[in-house]
């Protein structure tokens, strides 16, 4: 209980609120972005951006794992459901992202389409196991956090020579989208970010080292911070103190969890089984280079996109003219991005992608 009482302690929130009232410049702004749909969770549910000092603005970046796939890979995936007889697996936030021509898995699900909710990649693995006569594609998505879990899935469906069991791999990377949203002028002109919150389930994955090079590169701090509100706080309070002080550092909030290298072992298990796109689209983001996972050659019997025949991603996202999806309405149950329906809270910042 020690710990829950020190992340989760009204007396200490107080405390760093009041630091932070007396660390803003007045006449400074401060536009800070936050990379976790955990940070987002945070803020919002606490109500984090109502005590924070007018300077301070914060960004919700596109954290959520789901909810960046273009609208072309949800048509893709409910196409390959309705249409070569698979049945499809995917998580259950993933059913409720909206495609282009169809409206989400969830409908899809209810027109007919053979698809099956799964809450982790090992229940899409037993229902192929358990189901030797069905084709089993799951839909993989994620960030660094849940690559390893689908590396180890492939690896036992290799182990068991599972020939019904394929997987479609969305997984992207956190310092390749960090980095696009730095190097694009258009984009960086718009947003005018002075730091990053760096995603805290992401780093515990691949450490510390891998912002150091963007800090120095692009001259913007970065502060890696726990999920907990008080862990937000104290990030947010870091990185004015670097702004304050014309710093560009990388600094390890999150240091009860996250370490320089990270969890080493989850990335050799990833980098086994995946290797890096030249690639990929991204709902909000465009074309991110070096930014997503596809499986390795080895592994092309469990390639849904190889078995299928589907093609690349960005092939199959192209394929959709620019705009369309964002044209379409965004409600909680149909959500263009997973912050927007928090916009109605109250809560004081941007939310992405981001008003003009």
């Amino acid at each position: 209980m020690k710990l829950a009482d020190d992340i989760r302690h009204n007396a200490i929130a107080r405390g760093l609120c009041a630091r932070l009232h007396e660390a803003v410049e007045l006449r400074r702004r401060y536009r800070l972005i936050s990379f976790c749909h955990s940070h987002a969770q945070a803020i919002t549910r606490h109500g984090l951006g109502a005590l924070l000092p007018s300077q301070i603005e914060l960004i919700h970046g596109p954290g959520c794992p789901d909810c960046i796939l273009p609208a072309a890979q949800i048509d893709a995936a409910i196409d390959l459901a309705c249409s070569r007889g698979v049945t499809l697996c995917a998580s259950d936030d993933l059913l409720r992202v909206p495609g282009a021509h169809h409206t989400n898995l969830f409908a899809a699900r209810a027109a007919g389409a053979d698809i099956v909710a799964v809450a982790t990649i090992a229940e899409a693995l037993a229902l192929a196991r358990a189901h030797p006569q069905r084709d089993i594609v799951h839909l993989a998505s994620g960030f660094e956090t849940t690559a390893p879990a689908s590396a180890e899935a492939l690896l036992r469906a290799r182990d068991l020579a599972l020939g019904n069991f394929s997987v479609l791999s969305h997984h992207v990377l956190t310092p390749a989208a960090m980095r696009h949203l730095l190097a694009d002028d258009a984009i960086g002109e718009r947003m005018q970010l002075n730091g990053f919150i760096a995603p805290s389930h992401v780093s515990r994955v691949i450490g510390v080292a891998p912002y150091r090079s963007i800090s120095s590169d692009y001259v913007k701090p970065i502060v890696i911070a726990g999920p907990e509100p008080l862990d937000v706080l104290h990030a947010v309070l870091m990185l004015v103190e670097q702004i304050n002080e014309c710093r560009a550092d990388t600094e390890n909030q999150y240091a009860r969890a996250v370490t320089e290298t990270g969890d080493t072992a989850a990335q050799r298990l990833v980098d086994e089984v995946f290797e890096v796109r030249e690639s990929f689209l991204w709902r909000g983001l465009g074309r991110v280079p070096h930014s997503a996972l596809t499986l390795r050659p080895a592994f092309a019997q469990w390639d849904a996109e190889r078995r299928h025949a589907l093609g690349t991603p960005e092939a199959i996202a192209m394929e959709i003219s620019a705009g369309h999806a964002a044209s379409a309405a965004c409600t909680p149950f149909t959500p263009l991005d997973p912050h927007l329906s928090a916009s109605a809270c109250g809560v004081r910042g941007r939310f992405w992608p981001i008003a003009s």
